[in-house]
């Protein structure tokens, strides 16, 4: 079996988990499942940031991989899953490890421990013994405007030194910083976007895919995005970005992942935009924003 290494490119989704009612929307997330392993995309990412993992329970976590899977065991295509993890306690995160263990997923998308803020050392040490004791490899999450403490590239080297862990998801401190790990990294180490707005140039900047919550919606063009800079066709895929950079500040104007909801509920890719606190749910004056731009670019399709 190809493991997560190999996987680990192109175009990933992480998948928002979709709510009705207060209680995981099956029935939407079985047709998000159908409709996205159709598409272009190399991946899902499931229970992260986008999909509200923190504020799912044990049991739903489990439905909601369970189920992707079932539905992708009934389609034609099976996609590569990894499970987001979050944890400001190492050996709570190890606990969650063994929770997950046979669990069918190919690898976790694991962050920094948010609140506490450890040192470099710190940082280094929770994840070498997460990667020592995971079933599956990791891929690491890099966001300290979220978890307030940057993973150095010189952590990060090192740490890609280890035989299981195989990636990264970069929101990193600076592009400066991208770039400089990009050129330094080990040949098989991988590092994906996860900021939408710069999904273009960290690909021209040399980076192996992205995983983008914005990929929810057109998400041919932003496949044919990365497609047309493999194939060196850099102005093709500088036309194809200039069709959805705007929205991937429309999708973000508000806290993630409720524009996309709304958006997929407009659609009627979900039954209901539903959001857990404390996320809300869009203003009405991004809804209506939200709404124009649909319309517009049904007129354009058609």
């Amino acid at each position: 079996m190809t493991g997560l290494r190999d996987q680990l490119h192109g175009l990933w989704l992480p998948l928002v988990t979709p709510f009705r009612d207060g209680r995981l929307d099956e029935t939407s997330l079985r047709r998000l499942t159908r409709h996205y392993s159709a598409q272009a995309v190399d991946g899902f990412i499931l229970g992260a940031t986008s999909g509200e993992g923190m504020t799912l329970r044990d049991a739903e976590l489990e439905r909601l991989v369970a189920i992707v899977r079932d539905e992708m065991a009934a389609g034609r295509r099976t996609l590569p899953v990894c499970l987001g993890l979050s944890g400001a306690d190492t050996l709570r995160m190890k606990d969650r490890l063994d929770e997950t263990a046979d669990w069918p997923i190919g690898g976790y998308l694991i962050a920094s421990p948010y609140y506490v803020r450890p040192s470099q050392r710190g940082l280094s040490a929770h994840f070498e013994a997460l990667a020592d004791h995971a079933a599956w490899p990791l891929a690491l999450y890099n966001i300290p405007y979220r978890t307030s403490v940057n993973i150095t590239n010189q952590t990060l080297l090192r740490l890609a030194e280890h035989g299981n862990i195989v990636g990264l998801k970069d929101c990193g401190a600076s592009r400066e910083q991208s770039i400089a790990l990009l050129r330094d990294r080990p040949r098989d180490f991988r590092v994906l976007t996860g900021e939408d707005a710069n999904y273009f140039e960290a690909l021209c900047d040399g980076a192996d895919g992205g995983i983008v919550l914005s990929a929810h919606v057109e998400t041919t063009t932003f496949a044919a995005v990365h497609a047309e800079l493999k194939r060196g066709n850099h102005d093709a895929a500088l036309a194809r970005w200039q069709e959805v950079a705007e929205l991937t500040r429309l999708l973000f104007a508000e806290p993630s992942p409720a524009p996309a909801k709304y958006w997929l509920w407009r659609s009627g890719l979900i039954d209901s935009p539903e959001v857990r606190l404390p996320i809300v749910e869009v203003s009405s004056e991004l809804a209506a924003t939200i709404d124009r731009e649909i319309e517009r670019r049904m007129k354009v399709a058609a």
